[in-house]
């Protein structure tokens, strides 16, 4: 079925590899005809090459089909050579893809060495972004175009003659002056300075390329990346995708909102590569990875899925679901978190609460509040046909399937739910696709008008905690990027994951989709061989002598390629600049210049109390 508004995948109902072209990666092919390749980057300094080959084998070892390798200079791009010698006398000839930023020089050299070479269109040739808002003519515009092209195209011959691949990997971040000035670091601006590029490949005949766009916002993440798709069927490319959220952060954080914003895109088909960039051991990025693909692939050969997609909301920016208010759902009220008791009393469960607390309580047949307002939850035909809770606040569980068959039956519930003022509907999914099978039902309801509040609830069988943190980020982030939901639901049926776990990683979904900031947001990068300080010790530090302000989000970036960039809307932040050394910002604004990493800590907390945004810690 075509979607009748937006037309950046074939179908909304239904799950399928987006169909891409093959591009050649050394023994690694990588398009919608080959599996979903993983990769991972250094860390290491470039010029050590036991140190940077060590590593890499721990990734491969991990399962990466890719390895990426920063190149600060030309040593570092000669010394791939020596790198990959030493790779391949050890057995491992494994792609590695050279990362350059800034000089087109060291991409040249490393073209020689290595399968792919990755280029950032904002430094590439522009000049390295200094938020200056110059206004550019639409002559000086093409004439900045022609200019690239001209440098390009040279570069170009060269990954020919080398038979090399190309990922042109734009990051919201590092955008140049020149798009900004046009486009703001807006998904319209990012698309383009992809655009700019991919045509001129297109003129030059040049197809052995892959895209990428990046964000540490999940929701800009994803609409650009469905924005850019829109365009590339406009323009009749097929270029493979590289998925990832940058400065996606450490520990659990990082896993829900790397899961959020790729499992959003890959649920729908869209990505060939992906990468989930944790504020860890390179290594550990791959098991993670694993898993997220691993679970698309039960999305395969789902049960049908029917759509009315006339009512699908805007996928290229936010656009919330408007809902009557009833109880604390709806209007302009943040989604809240339901938690299942599970046959516990909710005596038992307030200790265990924490700083989250959830606004409902799932218990059987009934839901609860914290004041002790019981609400009865019934099923269609108690809704339709029984008359015993006129006029009461209620909830209707139900799903997809089981309500289109009874709306065709009883055609009637579509005037009751659109004159319900207080009745709010718990909805599921059973279908192997939840994601779409959900959409698909916010679609019919949007369809009918109907401003009824949706809680989404989701059941598991999970007995690892990261397996369910994935899963569920996957299955439901992408709903709420879109602005659909308004409360949500996660149940388990194993008991080995805790009720306070699964309350917490409800509240982390709803942060990482962007839709509720219930705690300190911290957007750190996981470190390359730019990276001159201990970045993962720092985070550490900063994660739990911050971690008390909720109010803030804090930036840790390893160096300046991103960093400023991507701590566009972070309150505060650290950027690397130089060995042992950091800067300290408030936004984008740079407030205190080479403070040594171990210090870092301190001077922020001063610098936060200077600006007035300090509270101290509960005991």
């Amino acid at each position: 079925m075509k979607d009748r508004n937006f037309n950046y995948i074939k179908d909304l109902t239904r799950y399928q590899r987006q169909k891409t072209s093959t591009v050649v990666i050394g023994d690694a092919p990588m398009g919608s005809d080959y599996p979903i390749r993983i990769q991972s980057m250094t860390d290491t300094d470039t010029a050590n090459t036991e140190e940077t080959v060590e590593q890499i084998i721990r990734i491969i070892n991990a399962g990466a089909d890719y390895v990426r390798v920063t190149v600060r200079s030309s040593s570092d791009a000669e010394n791939l050579r020596n790198i990959k010698k030493e790779l391949v006398s050890r057995g491992y000839d494994q792609p590695l893809i050279a990362d350059i930023h800034f000089n087109p020089k060291h991409a040249e050299i490393a073209a020689k060495y290595v399968r792919k070479v990755r280029i950032n269109p904002g430094n590439f040739y522009d000049k390295r972004a200094r938020f200056e808002h110059h206004m550019y003519t639409d002559e000086e515009y093409k004439a900045e175009l022609a200019r690239i092209e001209e440098m390009f195209v040279p570069f170009i011959q060269v990954l020919k003659d080398t038979n090399t691949a190309l990922r042109i990997g734009a990051n919201q971040g590092s955008l140049s002056d020149r798009i900004m000035s046009r486009y703001g670091d807006t998904p319209a601006g990012i698309v383009e300075s992809v655009m700019e590029f991919l045509r001129i490949c297109q003129k030059q005949d040049f197809h052995n390329v892959i895209i990428s766009i990046k964000s540490s916002n999940t929701r800009t993440m994803v609409y650009t990346v469905r924005l850019l798709n829109y365009r590339m069927r406009l323009e009749e490319m097929k270029y493979p995708l590289h998925l990832g959220v940058t400065e996606a952060g450490q520990g659990e954080d990082g896993r829900i909102k790397s899961a959020v914003g790729i499992g959003a895109l890959l649920a729908d088909g869209i990505g060939d590569t992906i990468r989930v960039s944790l504020t860890e051991s390179p290594e550990k990025e791959i098991p993670v990875a694993r898993k997220l693909i691993n679970h698309f692939e039960t999305y395969k050969n789902h049960q049908e899925i029917k759509a009315p997609l006339f009512a699908q909301t805007n996928p290229f920016e936010y656009e919330r679901r408007g809902v009557r208010p009833v109880l604390k759902m709806g209007d302009k009220q943040v989604p809240v978190v339901m938690a299942d008791l599970r046959g516990r009393s909710l005596s038992e469960i307030l200790p265990l609460r924490g700083k989250q607390i959830p606004e409902y309580f799932l218990d059987g047949i009934e839901v609860r509040d914290l004041e002790g307002h019981i609400y009865p939850i019934l099923t269609l035909e108690e809704y339709l046909f029984g008359g015993s809770h006129w006029g009461q606040t209620k909830f209707i569980r139900t799903n997809k399937m089981e309500f289109d068959r009874f709306m065709n039956d009883n055609p009637e519930i579509i005037t009751k739910l659109k004159q319900t003022r207080k009745t709010i509907l718990i909805l599921e999914s059973f279908n192997k696709n939840p994601f779409a099978e959900l959409r698909a039902f916010f679609m019919t309801l949007e369809s009918h008008i109907w401003k009824v509040p949706v809680v989404i609830l989701r059941e598991y069988n999970e007995r690892n905690l990261e397996d369910l943190q994935i899963k569920a980020s996957a299955d439901l982030g992408g709903l709420l990027i879109d602005g659909y939901g308004d409360g949500i639901c996660i149940t388990n049926k194993n008991d080995s994951i805790t009720f306070t776990d699964l309350k917490d990683l409800s509240f982390s979904i709803l942060q990482a989709s962007r839709m509720r900031i219930s705690k300190t947001e911290f957007i750190s990068c996981p470190g390359c061989g730019r990276t001159l300080f201990d970045l993962h010790d720092t985070t550490l530090k900063v994660k739990e002598h911050f971690k008390h302000l909720n109010q803030l989000k804090i930036g840790v970036m390893g160096c300046v390629v991103n960093g400023p960039g991507e701590m566009g809307d972070a309150d505060y932040g650290f950027v690397g600049a130089g060995p042992g050394r950091v800067n300290l910002y408030k936004g984008q604004n740079l407030k205190k210049r080479h403070i040594p990493f171990e210090q870092a800590v301190e001077e922020l907390e001063a610098l936060i109390r200077e600006n007035g945004d300090w509270k101290e810690p509960e005991n």
